[in-house]
């Protein structure tokens, strides 16, 4: 039988897991304006910032908060009644982050995380402001020192924000923080690398092909 705290810890990461992996940027327009954001979108993923440019400010807006608050939520409600210094915490940072990039509701075609780790470190304000690091990176490389396109762009950026807070983590003597992050980061990584992004466009191609052939 698991003990209360084991408990609280498994759903808390299971939630985080569950909850990252609904696609709010994807179903909700569907849902409210027939539109469906990868069939629309270059990149086809299922992200917030294809909301804004496809469906208009005021969904764009609601997806984004959702996609961030859904990363924030579970976090939180470890910050403020669970040990973070507990290696399981590390688990519950990494959970929702690869709910949203495996996104096992969606036919496994997940988003890019950022919003989902973005809504993590703001949670995580309380005890560290790492988060900060994230902000400021996104803002030097998307306007002092501009790297295009967006997708080499984030994977400098989370490069950096994983080797940077692994040293500082290292040196506070925060291993579940520090693991936590690197998750994240490697997450994130992957998911905007070109191999992972074609095997993505792989798979939409064939469930295309699939619903053609079965009309």
């Amino acid at each position: 039988m698991l003990r209360p705290e084991n408990l609280r810890w498994l759903t808390l990461i299971v939630f985080g897991f569950i909850s990252g992996g609904v696609m709010y940027s994807r179903f909700l327009p569907r849902l409210f304006l027939k539109k469906d954001i990868c069939e629309l979108s270059p990149d086809k993923n299922p992200g917030s910032a294809n909301v804004f440019v496809n469906c208009g400010v005021p969904m764009g807006i609601l997806c984004l908060f959702l996609d961030m608050f859904k990363g924030f939520l579970p976090v939180f409600i470890a910050v403020m009644t669970l040990d973070i210094h507990d290696i399981r915490f590390a688990a519950l940072m990494a959970a929702s982050v690869l709910g949203h990039a495996v996104a096992p509701f969606d036919h496994f075609r997940g988003g890019k995380c950022i919003a989902t780790a973005f809504g993590e470190m703001i949670a995580l304000l309380p005890v560290s402001r790492i988060g900060l690091g994230l902000a400021g990176l996104y803002i030097f490389f998307s306007t002092v020192w501009k790297i295009n396109p967006n997708r080499v762009r984030s994977i400098v950026v989370f490069g950096l924000f994983g080797l940077g807070s692994g040293v500082w983590f290292w040196l506070q003597k925060e291993p579940a923080m520090l693991i936590g992050c690197l998750c994240i980061s490697a997450t994130a990584i992957l998911k905007h690398s070109r191999w992972l992004t074609a095997l993505s466009e792989k798979t939409a191609k064939a469930e295309a092909e699939k619903r053609a052939e079965s009309l």
